[in-house]
């Protein structure tokens, strides 16, 4: 019995030896690969469509509007897709990124497409665009703008925590997080607020071709599908990348077997990025993993 005991441990033993050489060759082959590809920093030499992608809150990124600039400068970039898949962000930080995709737009055409969601913000990324592409589920819109904040008086006066202040004036640190807004304070952020949404208003006034005040109904703050904000004029077709490829073909004469590239990304991270996902399309989970974005992304402030 102790031999037969013996060497079902040699076995597993050896087992165990074969699986950790198989996935440090497999860890090898991944290094030896990525050594082999080019840096990021090299220069494309042949003619090539960019692809960016804007994903989830966009704050203010200083290294990503340079990049999107150098699309701008670069001859062999024919023009840019930017997928946008965000519920917005930073007012400041939303309008930068405008400037940046429109300053592509000033050289070559630039076409958006939208994914489960490019609202507020991400909708002024994609007002940025010679062309909007949506999916008829995309949730867009929520023209207008916000601002929130948390008061706590009543609970710091439980717990016996007490705050005080010498300001300049009586708008300085307004608002306060130990009570509501005052009428006049709330007064002077509305006035903020107002201008902040004239703009945005006269943004998607201009860049899709209607009146302000044809405007200003659908600039409510109401999200819609990607198949409403066609009819409404605030996107210009329903689909996907094949559409963005379609267009450019029929409108700028870009090929539309043009290499894409994604050029926020390294090369070492595009194949890290698709060796990754091959893997994962093959486990029996990955559908699983997925989901419905009306279900899980739309949540009300209350």
């Amino acid at each position: 019995m102790s031999t037969n005991f013996d060497v079902v441990i040699d076995r597993r033993r050896l087992k165990r030896k074969v699986i950790f050489w198989r996935v440090a060759a497999v860890f090898l082959l991944i290094m030896l690969l990525l050594t082999a590809v080019p840096g990021g920093g090299s220069p494309v030499k042949s003619d090539y469509i960019a692809r960016i992608t804007v994903e989830g809150v966009i704050l203010e990124n200083r290294f990503r509007d340079e990049m999107i600039r150098k699309i701008a400068q670069d001859d062999a970039a024919k023009a840019l897709i930017v997928h946008v898949n965000s519920p917005g962000g930073g007012s400041t930080a939303s309008e930068q990124l405008y400037h940046a995709l429109r300053s592509v737009a000033d050289q070559k055409p630039v076409v958006i497409t939208m994914g489960t969601v490019a609202a507020s913000g991400g909708y002024i990324a994609a007002l940025a665009g010679d062309h909007i592409i949506a999916r008829e589920t995309t949730i867009t819109g929520s023209i207008g703008v916000i601002m929130q904040y948390s008061y706590f008086g009543e609970l710091m006066d439980k717990i016996g925590i007490g705050t005080d202040q010498v300001a300049s004036g009586k708008m300085k640190g307004q608002p306060d997080i130990r009570d509501a807004m005052s009428d006049e304070t709330r007064a002077v952020f509305q006035e903020m607020i107002d201008d902040s949404f004239d703009w945005f208003l006269g943004l998607v006034s201009t860049r899709r071709g209607m009146d302000i005040e044809q405007a200003r109904p659908l600039a409510d703050g109401r999200v819609y599908t990607g198949r409403m904000a066609q009819k409404l004029g605030l996107v210009d077709t329903i689909g996907g990348e094949s559409q963005a490829l379609e267009w450019l073909k029929a409108e700028h004469e870009i090929a539309a077997n043009l290499p894409i590239r994604d050029v926020d990304k390294s090369p070492q991270d595009r194949f890290l990025e698709e060796f990754m996902s091959s893997i994962v399309k093959k486990t029996p989970f990955n559908e699983a993993l997925s989901l419905d974005g009306l279900a899980s992304v739309w949540q009300p402030t209350r």
